[in-house]
């Protein structure tokens, strides 16, 4: 079979499970890993045959796995980070909490706290893009710190921390911060019916999901936390639902902390609450 046979009768065969541009481009990515390719080197090749066999990654395709954990990688901030069922596939609104984070006052923040970290993509790329960081990440999932600490094998590493941010005995131990980031589960279980197969089958089910009955609690959590964990002028950033704007921002104002503003994402959905603690 030619690469470029393989191509449409892949392609025919994940339409079924995803729209029709999107199943190109996950075959198309598949490929071009397997085989170290580049997209272009891969459209030359299209005549050749098959090099190797990808039999056993289209069966995990084909029941709905995301590419992410069948490559065991997902790009974010230029960088290809390890990733498996014990981690969310990073996301790029992610990536823009991120931006908005490395372009505050490098000066007035040096020590960074992320909170349910995961993958640990936000605390290496705050450690990687800025030396002078000292980061500290924290999750309560002991497979995702694990995760997390084998990213990468460099000098300047964040300092990783198993404990529950709901936990508030443990975030007073934590220290002081110039930045809190975090990107805590936040889609109410009632939102479990318009979510992708994928993701729900797939995704750990903890970083995602919180009750119908108190949807904001890490929210809680983090505001009530900020006011002893950032120092005084300290800034924080945080992943949001979107239904739940208003009523998030609400959780910090309530909290005494000052400057709280929701920030919409690149798709124009509020997406992100920002604040700051200040006497």
């Amino acid at each position: 079979m030619s690469i470029k046979d393989f191509i449409d009768k892949s392609v025919i065969a994940l339409h079924s499970l995803y729209p029709l541009e999107e199943a190109r481009n996950i075959v198309t990515l598949l490929l071009c890993s397997r085989l170290g390719l580049k997209q272009w080197e891969l459209v030359l090749r299209y005549p050749l045959q098959m090099p190797i066999p990808l039999d056993d990654d289209m069966k995990r395709l084909l029941k709905g796995e995301p590419i992410q954990y069948v490559l065991g990688w997902s790009e974010f901030y230029g960088r290809r980070y390890r990733v498996d069922s014990s981690v969310l596939i990073p996301r790029p609104e992610t990536e823009q909490m991120v931006d908005m984070a490395l372009k505050l006052d490098s000066s007035k923040h040096s020590r960074v706290l992320d909170l349910c970290t995961g993958s640990g993509v936000i605390a290496w790329t705050m450690a990687l893009e800025r030396s002078d960081f000292e980061v500290v990440a924290v999750d309560i999932s002991t497979d995702a710190l694990k995760v997390a600490e084998s990213q990468f094998i460099v000098e300047h590493t964040p300092k990783f921390m198993q404990g529950d941010v709901l936990n508030e005995s443990f975030m007073r131990g934590l220290g002081k911060y110039d930045l809190l980031l975090s990107n805590p589960p936040y889609i109410m279980e009632s939102e479990k019916s318009f979510m992708r197969a994928n993701v729900l089958n797939y995704e750990p089910s903890i970083a995602l999901f919180v009750g119908d009955d108190d949807p904001l609690v890490f929210y809680k959590a983090i505001a009530r936390c900020s006011r002893f964990l950032l120092k005084n002028g300290g800034e924080g950033i945080v992943e949001i639902n979107e239904s739940l704007g208003e009523q998030t921002a609400e959780v910090f104002v309530k909290e005494g902390l000052k400057n709280v503003s929701i920030i919409k994402d690149y798709y124009a959905k509020m997406r992100f609450v920002t604040f700051k603690n200040a006497s």
